[in-house]
């Protein structure tokens, strides 16, 4: 871990990187299971690069017990398209191991052809969304002995499940469900008794932002739309009522007009009569 700009906030896969390193070790031998949990918890409450540096300090550097080095650039945009994160290569984490505990693999991490993953009395999450795919067709192999583990998927991706359930099962319902072109291939194996494996499908934080704002701007163009129809149906009904009154006013003096003139003929034929008279 790099000790270059230790203030810098570190990622969950910052995390998940030095918490590969620390099962390595443990599986080695080169550090016992107290120290694992002890510095296993350290990881995951990690907020900075610093807080991570003297977490692997003490372990050898070079082979698979290395301490990964993050990264102080940008990693580059992906084009979009599923070509750009089938990558070829090994995987950046190739298994993982939940005893009486849990783990993850989620985020910007590289799945490899063959992930393999137990858990017993404890659970696992394998998020796939903002992966990389070591091959065009993957393998996550499932053994959970009274433990659960769930895999989520993104749209686009194709799922096969051939996992055998004893007293517990695996979901099959994302089978089916046809895949975008060059869009990877998952295939859910394993074992579970008295334990399950999910398969879900699901899109990434940051396209259900995408969809939940394109949600709010249809609703505000409604909102307007109807609030234009409203004016305009205000507006309409003003202009009626004023021609309306008009109507009336000009009736109303009309027929003064006549009971005038009427009156004044009237007064004429009297003053006619009594001249003859």
């Amino acid at each position: 871990m790099t000790d270059d700009a230790p203030e810098l906030r570190a990622s969950d896969a910052d995390r998940e990187r030095v918490a590969e390193v620390l099962r390595d070790a443990l599986a080695e031998g080169r550090l016992d299971m107290a120290e694992f949990e002890e510095r296993l918890d350290a990881t995951y409450s990690a907020r900075t690069y610093g807080d991570l540096a003297p977490i692997t300090r003490d372990l050898p550097v070079g082979g698979a017990g290395a301490a990964p080095r993050v990264s102080m650039t940008k990693e580059p945009e992906r084009d979009g398209g599923w070509a750009g994160r089938i990558t070829g290569g090994e995987g950046s984490s190739t298994w993982a191991v939940a005893v009486m505990s849990g783990f993850q693999r989620k985020g910007r991490w590289t799945v490899p052809r063959r992930f393999n993953c137990f858990a017993f009395w404890g659970g696992g999450e394998i998020d796939l969304r903002d992966a990389d795919f070591a091959a065009g067709e993957v393998v996550i192999n499932c053994v959970a002995i009274m433990g659960g583990m769930n895999v989520v998927v993104p749209p686009g991706v194709e799922v096969v499940v051939r996992g055998i359930g004893f007293m517990g099962g695996f979901d099959h319902s994302e089978e089916g469900v046809l895949g975008d072109p060059d869009a990877p291939r998952v295939i859910v194996t394993g074992f579970a008794f008295w334990g399950g494996v999910g398969v879900e499908r699901k899109v990434t934080r940051a396209e259900r932002q995408r969809l939940k704002e394109e949600r709010r701007q249809e609703k505000l163009e409604r909102r307007q739309e109807r609030e234009r129809e409203r004016l305009e149906r205000g507006s309409g009904r003003r202009e009626l009522d004023a021609s309306r009154s008009d109507g009336h006013d000009r009736h109303g003096l009309d027929g003064l007009h006549d009971l005038h003139g009427g009156r004044e003929r009237e007064l004429e034929r009297e003053r006619e009569r009594r001249r003859d008279t």
